[in-house]
C-alpha cells in the first residue's frame, strides 16, 4: 500500500478520482477489458512478489475469474458479453492482491460481500499516486500499441480537433477528387485481401449513381 504525507492533493489529482476517469470508457468486450486492465497495471509500476502474478489478465484469465466467482458475470453471453467499470475494478483488485502474494482462495474469501465502493477504494489505495489517467496510458500514446475498441476509443476521446489519429488503425483510400474513405484495418474487406483499388472503384460507381442526372438502376 502507498502512504501519503504533507498537504492533501486536490480532488482531481487523487488516485480515486483518477480511477473513476475510466468509468467513462465503459462498457467493454472481453478483449478490450483485458487490454485496458493490463495497460493500467503495467503503467502503475507495482512490483509483484512472483513471476506468475506479473502476468497480464488475459481473456482466458478473466473467464477463469468469472468461473471462480472472483469477477461478476458479464451482461450477455459469448461474443455479445459486455463488461462494466465494476468488472474492471474486480479484475484489477484480483491482480493487485496476487501481486501482494495472496492466493485466489484468499482473495475469494476477502471479496465475499464487498461492495463496489469498497473494491474501488481498495484498488485506488493499492495503485496510489502511480495510477495513470486514461490519457497517459501507453495504449494511447505509443504508436502501434492501441488494441481493439479500447485503443480506438481512447485515441478518439483524447485526440485534439483535426488530429489524424485514425491513420494508425485505418487505411486511407482515395476515391475521387475531394473524396476519400477511411477503412478500419480490421474490417473484413481488408482482412480478406480485397484490393483497395477495387473498393475505390465500387465507391466511384456508387457516387456516380448518386449524382444529379444519373440514370436509375
Amino acid at each position: 500500500m502507498h502512504s501519503t504525507s504533507g498537504a492533501a492533493a486536490p480532488p482531481s489529482a487523487t488516485p480515486l478520482n483518477t480511477l473513476r476517469e475510466y468509468q467513462a470508457l465503459a462498457p467493454w468486450g472481453l478483449k478490450d477489458l483485458s487490454a485496458l486492465a493490463g495497460a493500467i497495471l503495467e503503467a502503475s509500476g507495482v512490483i509483484p512478489v512472483n513471476a506468475a502474478a506479473a502476468s497480464r489478465p488475459s481473456e482466458r484469465t478473466i473467464r477463469f475469474y468469472v468461473m471462480r466467482g472472483l469477477v461478476s458475470k458479464p451482461d450477455g453471453r459469448g461474443t455479445a458479453a459486455v463488461y462494466s467499470y465494476r468488472h474492471l475494478l474486480q479484475v484489477l483488485a484480483v491482480k493487485l492482491r496476487q501481486m501482494e502474494g495472496a492466493t485466489l482462495d484468499t482473495i475469494a474469501r476477502e471479496a465475499a460481500g464487498f461492495t463496489g465502493d469498497v473494491i474501488e477504494r481498495r484498488v485506488a489505495l493499492a495503485l496510489g499516486p502511480s495510477l495513470t489517467a486514461p490519457a497517459g496510458l501507453r495504449l494511447l500514446r505509443d504508436p502501434g500499441t492501441a488494441r481493439g475498441r479500447v485503443g480506438r476509443a481512447l485515441q478518439g476521446w483524447f485526440a485534439s480537433p483535426g488530429e489524424a489519429v485514425a491513420t494508425a488503425m485505418c487505411r486511407r483510400i482515395p476515391v475521387a477528387a475531394g473524396v476519400e474513405v477511411l477503412v478500419d484495418e480490421e474490417h473484413p474487406l481488408l482482412r480478406t485481401g480485397v484490393d483497395p483499388a477495387a473498393i475505390a472503384q465500387a465507391l466511384r460507381e456508387r457516387l456516380a449513381q448518386m449524382m444529379p442526372g444519373a440514370e436509375p438502376d
